[in-house]
């Protein structure tokens, strides 16, 4: 893999190029700024990318500030390591943002990929497609990330009924017991699709249910045509994913401006 050309390839049509990530978001494109902001109170509000100099970065860093606290919206700058100018992330900390955990993107090529992986005796993989299916994969998160799960659940609930194609979920099955599940993003005429979510319950980690999701979902992507498959992953996943064949291109960290936050601090 040429990482330069797919690293290019990447910030061009997954961040420069972005579409709305469901019903009710918007992309607006204004002083070189690509930012999504959604109808929904628990839509994803943020900044995807921004051509930045050293003698614009404050300037338009304060303009994005101004826009969201105007709409009563905390909002996420979404940093790649790569980003110009350097020393941004210290002009985001000065501006009264939030950094939150480092993640490593990694992408693969998707013919690259196993197509197939070994479950564990009794574990099946189902399809989500529904409200049944979308409350499984709730519980199997709560007990993998911790409660507060209310977010995802609404926004798949919603894609799923207004825009199917372009998610897959799945959920792993002990008997009626859900105990591993995740999700796909297929952006329509995009190169990638994106994982998310992939979450295992605590007594459930370590027999290969993780890499058979990976694989499920690989397929699915192959024959729905994406070259690449990309994940922003954590320090738990990235040795797992890498094992598999997906190579790290940077580094991406969220950093939040909640308004009132910064000034109360």
């Amino acid at each position: 893999m040429n990482h330069t050309a797919v690293l290019s390839l990447y910030d061009r049509r997954m961040r420069q190029d972005a579409r709305p990530d469901g019903p009710g978001a918007r992309i607006e494109r204004v002083d070189g700024v690509v930012r999504q902001t959604a109808d929904a109170a628990d839509g994803w509000h943020g900044v995807l990318w921004a051509d930045l100099t050293p003698a614009t970065a404050d300037a338009v860093i304060a303009a994005q500030i101004r826009y969201f606290t105007a709409l009563g919206r905390a909002f996420e700058w979404k940093l790649h390591a790569h980003d110009r100018p350097a020393g941004l992330a210290d002009r985001l900390l000065a501006a009264g943002f939030v950094p939150e955990d480092e993640e490593t993107l990694l992408v693969a090529e998707t013919h690259d990929l196993p197509a197939a992986a070994d479950l564990p005796a009794g574990v099946r993989l189902e399809p989500v497609t529904d409200a049944a299916g979308v409350d499984l994969m709730t519980a199997v998160h709560e007990r993998a990330f911790g409660p507060g799960r209310a977010r995802f659940r609404s926004q798949l609930l919603d894609r799923l009924a207004a825009a199917p194609d372009t998610v897959t979920a799945v959920v792993a099955m002990a008997g009626d017991t859900p105990v591993s599940a995740a999700r796909m993003e297929l952006p329509p005429g995009a190169p990638f699709a994106t994982l998310w979510g992939g979450g295992t319950d605590p007594a459930w980690r370590g027999r290969g249910i993780y890499r058979a999701l990976i694989a499920h979902r690989a397929r699915i992507a192959a024959a729905r045509g994406y070259p690449y498959l990309q994940v922003d992953a954590s320090d738990q996943s990235r040795p797992i994913l890498q094992r598999l064949g997906f190579t790290p291109l940077t580094t991406t960290t969220p950093y939040v401006f909640t308004p009132g936050a910064a000034a109360a601090g």
